[in-house]
């Protein structure tokens, strides 16, 4: 795969990653949720903090705003750096597999930062109104962005049994996280090394051979 195919990929899940968020971020009041199945819900929320909401002032003797910060910065180097292996990779000529996984990775890293870098100044607040894009009254500031949120799946939505230990009567639901189309790109790449990893992994000519043995 060349570098004017991975750019293609790249900036097909951006846009439509950004362009769902746009379209949340502004038809959306924080909390607000639309059923679309039992099992799959649109409920926009922001995540300030890492994976599953977690912030560095939960874990370091920082403040909430000093860890926001060091979390963005993080973030900038690991995309940089994710996208100097996917232009190794390409420079390389390795498997397609790894090149498609590397390219998902990347765009969906570059995606949620995004949010956490720009959209504190683009827009203004979600909560109790409909947020608006460059506004006046911005809710944050440069580097203090919240990643947007909105896909849900409770596929089960239950209470547990009266009968069972410590959580009976509580509530019990799967799938709880609140995702979004960059998190899916991210999770489907990592998901592609773990199960192709000998293919992704492999040279780019053992790949051309297995393709060419399949179709004679």
């Amino acid at each position: 795969m060349n570098l004017k195919k991975s750019l293609l990929i790249i900036i097909a899940v951006l846009l439509i990653d950004q362009l769902s968020k746009i379209y949340i971020k502004t038809h959306f009041i924080l909390g607000d949720s639309v059923e679309v199945f039992s099992w799959f819900k649109i409920l926009f929320i922001e995540n300030s903090g890492a994976a599953w909401g977690a912030k560095l002032s939960d874990f370091l003797p920082i403040s909430e705003p000093t860890g926001k910060l060091v979390l963005t910065v993080f973030r900038l180097f690991a995309v940089a750096g994710i996208g100097y292996w996917l232009y190794d990779t390409i420079q390389k000529k390795s498997s397609k597999t790894l090149i498609l996984a590397v390219c998902l990775i990347f765009a969906g890293a570059l995606g949620n930062i995004i949010d956490s870098v720009v959209y504190g100044v683009v827009f203004s607040d979600s909560y109790q109104q409909l947020a608006t894009a460059f506004s006046d009254q911005p809710y944050g500031s440069l580097f203090y962005g919240k990643v947007v949120d909105m896909l849900y799946f409770p596929m089960v939505d239950t209470t547990w049994p009266d009968w069972v230990p410590y959580f009976g009567g509580s509530t019990f639901r799967f799938f709880e996280p609140v995702f979004n189309i960059a998190d899916m790109a991210i999770s489907t790449g990592v998901g592609v090394l773990l199960v192709f990893n000998k293919r992704a992994f492999g040279k780019a000519e053992d790949e051309e051979e297995t393709t060419i043995e399949e179709t004679t």
